[in-house]
Formats: structure tokens, sequence, C-alpha cells
């Protein structure tokens, strides 16, 4: 059988239609490098999108990740990272005052005492949407390779074209930033970006904007925290990556893995993925569930707290609605399914 498969009869040969094809033979000799990571476990090669709301705390968690990433360090307090790679960060919402004071309070800490900023952290804090994809282009070719953040990608979105749709705009913009990475094996570009602000079952379906934005990125990641409050979470979905809950604290501007690894922030992830963004009375019932994981019903949830039953099954109806809980079947329900990422194993491999 050979290598390619062409119709000679409809211009085929290796310049026609179907020169580019290959078969399962060819597929099988081939011997693929292993995905990189430039933050291991969370941050690949490729294209990614980072989502949240306003003050959430995303620009400090990318700085977390660039400063880690820059000298070698360890990231959000438990996630050790290969030598150090060049990065570049485009801190489009940022000053040099407020880059120099959020930087040394990162390595200011346990993990990180007293560094100085690393020589290869480069940033930038002014570029044009027109300019934007030339911008890391260039860099890219200068340094072949390493972590680019732009925060935010909506700061640098330029117009849509005459007659082109939103979603067209968007996906256009994601399609020649994928393509610039792919044409540097290795290379991690992210786009910081803003949430819908509303609450969905699924994560990827928080990041704003048209299908475009996450449609076109390979990883997709979504912070989420609620206002005033330390308790985070991100969660990871993507075309090659595992995908994976974490639960995280934020203190100060510092994010940290709840339990000190990615391991034990995943099996921290399940519960705090439901009680994010609900009232006293539903993390009540959240914790009451989440210690029943065979599942409880809403009989069992009134004797527990005290409450009516209309009262406990009312509240679990909208908590399974908006994904906190899970329904398996009539009258029944159990934690929710799929908050936990990585099992041991890949997770061990991860960190190496």
């Amino acid at each position: 059988m050979s290598e390619t498969t062409t119709n000679t009869s409809n211009g085929g040969g290796s310049g026609g239609l179907l020169g580019s094809i290959r078969d399962g033979q060819w597929l099988d000799r081939q011997k693929f490098a292993p995905l990189r990571y430039a933050v291991p476990g969370i941050v690949p090669e490729g294209l990614t999108v980072l989502a949240g709301a306003p003050k959430v705390g995303k620009s400090w968690i990318v700085l977390d990740w660039l400063l880690a990433v820059a000298s070698g360090g360890v990231a959000l307090g438990g996630i050790p990272v290969p030598a150090g790679r060049d990065v570049l960060y485009l801190a489009l919402e940022d000053s040099d005052r407020r880059m120099q004071e959020r930087s040394r309070r990162l390595l200011g800490n346990e993990w990180r005492p007293d560094e100085p900023i690393p020589p290869r952290f480069q940033y930038m804090t002014v570029v044009s949407p027109m300019l934007l994809i030339a911008t890391i282009a260039a860099w890219l070719e200068v340094y072949q390779s390493g972590l680019v953040v732009v925060d935010t990608l909506g700061k640098v979105l330029p117009p849509a074209m005459n007659g082109e749709t939103p979603y067209s705009r968007d996906y256009r913009i994601m399609s020649e930033l994928h393509a610039v990475a792919a044409s540097w094996p290795g290379c991690s570009l992210l786009m910081s970006h803003h949430d819908r602000k509303a609450v969905t079952a699924d994560f990827v379906e928080a990041v704003s904007g048209t299908n475009g934005i996450a449609g076109g990125a390979d990883t997709v990641l979504v912070l989420t925290r609620d206002r005033n409050q330390p308790a985070g979470l991100l969660q990871v979905t993507g075309r090659d990556v595992h995908e994976g809950a974490y639960a995280l604290t934020f203190d100060g501007g510092i994010w940290s893995l709840d339990g000190g690894s990615l391991a034990a922030a995943s099996e921290h992830a399940e519960k705090r993925r439901a009680e994010i963004g609900v009232g006293d009375r539903s993390r009540d019932i959240i914790d009451a569930v989440c210690a029943h994981p065979d599942g409880v019903t809403a009989p069992d949830i009134a004797a527990k707290l005290g409450i009516d039953v209309k009262t406990a099954g009312a509240y679990l109806g909208r908590l399974a609605a908006a994904g906190r809980l899970a329904r398996p079947s009539r009258g029944l329900y159990t934690p929710p399914i799929g908050s936990v990422g990585f099992g041991n194993t890949q997770l061990a491999a991860v960190e190496g």
C-alpha cells in the first residue's frame, strides 16, 4: 500500500487535490514528541485561552506562571517548572510601577524567597490591535520558543472587517494566533480574556464573546472565585490535554494550589466547583450531598438540615440545573460529575 493516495482521474498526482492524503501505514510509523508544557499540567504548547471575571485574579495568576517559567521555579506554590525559558508578557492593563510591585510580591515568598526579577522575563504595556500578531511573531523569530501571554485579549481584538460577523472575526484572529504558535513547536501562547458573567453547567460556555474564541483555542482555562473570597477554582480542558479541575486559594495576590500539588488540588476541586457562586444555604446542601457520593434525596437533606422537604427539593433542583450537583435519576442527587481531573498515574507523570 502506498504512503499517499491520489485520484489521477480528477487531477491527482503529487500536485492534485488528494496529493496530501496520508494513510494508516504512514501514520503508524510516525514518532511524535510528547506534548510540552510551559506550566506542567496547566499551560501546554499551542494556543490557550484563560477566561475569568474582571478582578478575579487573572493577571496575578499569569504573572505567577510567567515568573516561574522565566526563572525555572515553582508555579502556584506546588508545580515545579523546568529550567528557565524566555517569556513575553503583553500586560496591556498595567504600568511599570505595578509590574515591579507585583513581581516582587510574587517572588518574595516561601517557594521563591527574595529572588530578583528574572532577566528572561520581558514585557510590553502597549501594543496596537492591528500589530498584535506581528508583534508576537517578531518576538518568536528572535527567541524561537517560550511563553507569550496577552492580558487581555479584549484590549487588542481588531474590529471586524467589512461584512465580517463577530464570530468570523473572533475565529479569524484565533486562527492567526494558532498559526503563529504552530510555527514554533513548544511555544505556548496564552490569551487572558473575560467571562460571560453567567452561571453555566459547561464551564467552556463561560468564555466571553462568540464561540470563535474558545473554538479557536487548543486549550481553555476558566478561573472562578467569589468576590472578596479566597477560594478559587481553575478548570482545564482542550484538544490534547487531560481535563482537570483544581482548587486554589488567593491570598494577597498569590495563588496557590490547595494541598500544595495538582493531585491534592484535584481532590478538593469537586466540592469547590459546587460551592463557588452560591449562598450559605446552598453551600450547606452541597456539603451534605458531597458527604454522600452515592446520592441523597430531598427527604435526606431535609432531615439533616432541619428544613422542610419542599424547600430541600427546590434547592436541590436549582443546584442540579446549574451543574452544581448531578441528578443521575429522579429524586437522587450526587456531587457534580466530571469535576475531578487527572488520575493519580497521570498526575504523577505531570509532576515528574
